[in-house]
């Protein structure tokens, strides 16, 4: 996913609640539902900043000398004006883009 080009809200906005419910109807289950595709998205976005910081990266046996780097701090810039990944999960599940079933209706049947 390209979380640069999303329209998830940079801040905390207050959501209508039966909008979020309304797919599952259940307020619980909606919720559930959107904090795990946070926590991956999360773990996403972490990978991807880990993987472009190492580009920049220069290793030195002095633990005194500390180098500051423009382009790490620059990346690590960009990546902290991104929404936040509850914000991009929010913004998914409320355009429909996240799958999910649950388990127990399919034991059920």
């Amino acid at each position: 996913m390209d979380f640069k080009k999303t329209e998830a809200a940079p801040s905390t906005i207050t959501y209508n609640r039966n909008e979020i419910d309304q797919p599952t109807e259940n307020i619980y289950e909606a919720i559930s539902v959107i904090s795990k595709r946070a926590e991956q998205i999360n773990i996403e976005i972490r990978k991807e900043l880990i993987e472009k910081l190492e580009e920049f990266a220069t290793y030195n046996d002095s633990l005194e000398e500390i180098f500051e780097n423009k382009e790490q701090i620059e990346v690590s810039k960009f990546y902290e004006r991104l929404p936040k990944p509850q914000a991009l999960a929010i913004q998914e599940w409320l355009e429909s883009k996240i799958y999910y079933r649950n388990t127990s209706e399919d034991n059920q049947a």
